[in-house]
């Protein structure tokens, strides 16, 4: 018989350094770096940090309801976007701690869910309780599914940060 470890930790070994890279990329920049962008029409960098937070806010606070600390002032980083063309820039101090707070919240839940609890659905938190159709999302898919957002939006950010001659997010 299989033994499992009692701690998803385990398996997602490595997120953890990637996260800290990604804040060491981010802390030093000033506001007119954080507000370089690939072009025009996309997001700035501060912007793409603003939403990697609102993510991993919404998928482990908001739909899975992980409540280990309060984090309903970043339930709006989301959504937040472009207001008459400009960005909603935060500081790279609040980028940051925003950064930090929603990796101790997956931190948080990667410790005490187990291989077991990967099956368990956790239904959409805005779709009617009464809808047939409220398949929900697995934990597996949901943390799959923000572990490849902050990959995917971390080369988006990466790419930016080189071709304006910044130290780029170092995984070497």
């Amino acid at each position: 018989m299989t033994q499992y470890p009692q701690s998803l930790t385990p398996f997602y070994a490595g997120w953890d350094i990637f996260h800290q890279h990604l804040v060491a990329a981010i802390a030093p920049l000033t506001a007119e770096q954080l507000a370089l962008r690939s072009a025009p029409q996309n997001y700035s960098i501060g912007m793409i940090v603003t939403h990697i937070v609102g993510a991993r806010v919404f998928w482990f606070y908001t739909w899975m309801g992980e409540r280990s600390f309060d984090l309903s002032s970043y339930e709006i980083w989301n959504y937040q976007g472009r207001v008459d063309g400009i960005d909603h820039l935060y500081s790279a101090e609040e980028l940051v701690t925003g950064l930090e707070k929603s990796w101790q919240i997956i931190q948080n839940a990667l410790a005490y869910l187990t291989p077991a609890d990967l099956d368990r659905v956790y239904p959409d938190p805005d779709a009617d309780s009464n809808d047939e159709n409220n398949s929900g999302r697995s934990l597996q898919w949901i943390i799959w599914h923000a572990l490849e957002h902050d990959i995917q939006h971390s080369g988006e950010l990466s790419s930016i940060l080189s071709v304006n001659s910044l130290p780029t997010i170092d995984l070497g």
